[in-house]
């Protein structure tokens, strides 16, 4: 398996470009009302299938260096979620994110690669700024959130159709001269 870029990579973790053989995959994920609860709900194979085209594959070449990855655990080789770097539908925000499969929960996936998520932003992409946004009842990626070095400021309601009917969203963001002094920014 070859990860998207060095900096991507943990202990435990890799991230790659997902490819259209990954459908089944996002399929389950999508599925799940437990993954998709504060996601915008469960998306059929139809969604799924436009989402892997139009939000991931085509989004590589449109968006060189930012993405929708697969989360690989190193160890097993399987896919156990995503991790993300791209854009909030309809802004020009930068953020990042991610999606476990429950037998992932727990284990600090989501966190530790959140934080190679975040150091890649800003050390490779040179971003100056990223944000993140969750559902204001999930308490548990916001800890992951506030952990991998971003700070709660406030809610924010979008317009776009993938938020509108959340509500008001829990807002988080960092620029990146911050983080890379409070975490020393390790290669």
């Amino acid at each position: 398996m070859e990860p998207v870029h060095p900096l991507l990579v943990t202990p435990r973790l890799a991230l790659r470009r997902f490819r259209a053989n990954d459908l089944e995959f996002l399929c389950r994920l999508n599925a799940d009302p437990d993954v998709t609860r504060h996601t915008g709900g469960t998306k059929d194979r139809a969604q799924t299938e436009q989402m892997l085209r139009v939000r991931v594959i085509d989004y590589y070449e449109a968006n060189p260096g930012l993405g929708i990855w697969a989360t690989i655990e190193r160890d097993t080789g399987a896919c156990v979620g995503l991790h993300l770097l791209n854009h909030i539908q309809g802004e020009t925000l930068i953020q990042v994110g991610y999606q476990l499969v429950p037998e992932a929960w727990g284990k600090g996936y989501a966190t530790e690669m959140a934080v190679a998520v975040v150091r890649y932003a800003f050390k490779v992409m040179a971003l100056p700024r990223i944000v993140a946004i969750t559902d204001l009842p999930n308490v548990a990626s916001q800890r992951v959130l506030l952990k991998a070095g971003l700070h709660r400021n406030g809610e924010r309601v979008f317009a776009h159709p993938a938020y509108a009917p959340q509500g008001p969203l829990a807002w988080f963001e960092r620029d990146a001269g911050e983080w890379l002094a409070a975490f020393g920014a390790p290669a």
